[in-house]
């Protein structure tokens, strides 16, 4: 089977705007740090002691440096898929290779998201939980607030 050009172009944009898609599937809920998101609803809506918003506040200094590096290694996984498609112009072994890793990158930062929600979680009274719990839910699956 021949493969035209088009093809290799279309695939091309096809696997570099699905790992996009990946990476910012896999990281909505953190997108929700801006204003009137999850960051303002932590701080602001939970009515934190002051403990709890120290602690918070170390959980968050110490994910911000682990979801830089997860994201570095992501891009380099997307740049290692443009590599792979451009060597072999079809979606052969090393296309497939570097797809797997792309998502296994994607992998690896929404399950250090993850971690992250349930380390904050874990520091909450359990009334905070319960609205915790309905605010991460309601993020994850982008319902407008009650």
């Amino acid at each position: 089977m021949k493969v035209t050009p088009l093809q290799i172009v279309l695939l091309l944009v096809l696997a570099v705007f699905a790992g996009l898609l990946g990476a910012v599937a896999g990281n909505s809920w953190l997108q929700q740090a801006e204003p009137g998101g999850m960051h303002r609803f932590v701080h602001e809506e939970l009515e934190l002691t002051p403990a709890q918003d120290a602690r918070i506040d170390e959980l968050e200094e110490s994910f911000a440096v682990e979801r830089k590096r997860l994201e570095q290694d992501l891009r380099a996984a997307n740049a290692r898929l443009a590599q792979a498609m451009e060597s072999e112009h079809r979606a052969g072994p090393a296309v497939a290779a570097a797809i797997d890793e792309v998502h296994a990158r994607m992998g690896d930062l929404q399950k250090a998201t993850i971690r992250h929600v349930f380390g904050m979680r874990a520091l909450l009274e359990p009334g905070q939980q319960a609205a915790f719990d309905r605010e991460v839910t309601r993020a994850l699956t982008n319902t407008p607030p009650e």
